[in-house]
């Protein structure tokens, strides 16, 4: 069922797609075929060929002059929102970035899969992490959450990262953030199968850099919302 819906979703987009083509009358341009291949999924290379049938050229140079300003550009959104949770990008801010991934990974596993961060605050001393839960954690569940990101960090997983369109990166990955607020491109980082996050960087190459995840405090955010504020020994 779930896949005749993605193929009918498909069909119905690449419908729209060769309409949009259909409009354009003569050469094609960089930024008509770049508006092919972003809103519609149209690889250079098929809308070289839908044009070539006609007899006309697309303007390939214009083409990846624009995906690389949209590259750019989505790089530049990613650092914003890196750095809105980072006060410096150190080799010990990097481990805290690191270690919130692994700690909405294991929440989402302990808690509930509709967990999502709502806010994170990083220095070289500690981390803050805020997710959306509607009580105070047990200290069971806490201990069960910690002991989970202890047990990768102890499995040594590589953090692996591939740059790729949002919307394919949006199939593999829950955002915590308005999708809207990146780029066309992104960077996906992921913990084995363990976790899976747009996200702009950096991080470790390995989770065996961590050392010891401790969870100092778990309080109140705000109406809805958890605070836990933990270390790494």
């Amino acid at each position: 069922m779930e896949l005749e819906k993605e193929e009918n979703k498909f069909r119905e987009t690449l419908e729209k797609g060769l309409r949009e083509f259909g409009k354009i009358s003569g050469n094609v341009s960089g930024a008509d075929a770049f508006n092919l291949y972003q809103t519609y999924g149209f690889p250079l290379e098929v809308t070289q060929e839908l044009a070539w049938e006609l007899g006309f050229e697309v303007n390939a140079d214009d083409f990846h002059a624009e995906l690389k300003k949209h590259q750019e550009l989505s790089k530049t959104a990613s650092a914003v929102l890196f750095k809105g949770g980072l006060s410096d990008t150190s080799e010990i801010t990097i481990k805290y970035h690191t270690a919130t991934h692994l700690l909405l990974a294991a929440l989402r596993q302990i808690i509930g899969e509709e967990t999502y961060q709502k806010g994170s605050n990083i220095t070289a001393e500690r981390m803050r992490f805020d997710f959306n839960y509607p009580e105070k954690m047990t200290p069971e569940l806490l201990k069960q959450v910690e002991d989970l990101v202890n047990q990768k960090i102890q499995e040594k997983i590589s953090v692996e990262m591939t740059e790729m369109s949002k919307d394919e990166a949006l199939k593999l990955a829950k955002v915590s953030f308005d999708p809207a607020k990146y780029g066309d491109i992104v960077k996906v980082y992921q913990i084995g199968d363990f976790s899976v996050e747009l996200c702009g960087g950096p991080h470790v190459q390995n989770l065996s850099e961590l050392g010891h995840f401790k969870i100092k405090k778990e309080e109140a955010s705000s109406a809805g919302v958890r605070r836990i504020k933990a270390v790494l020994e």
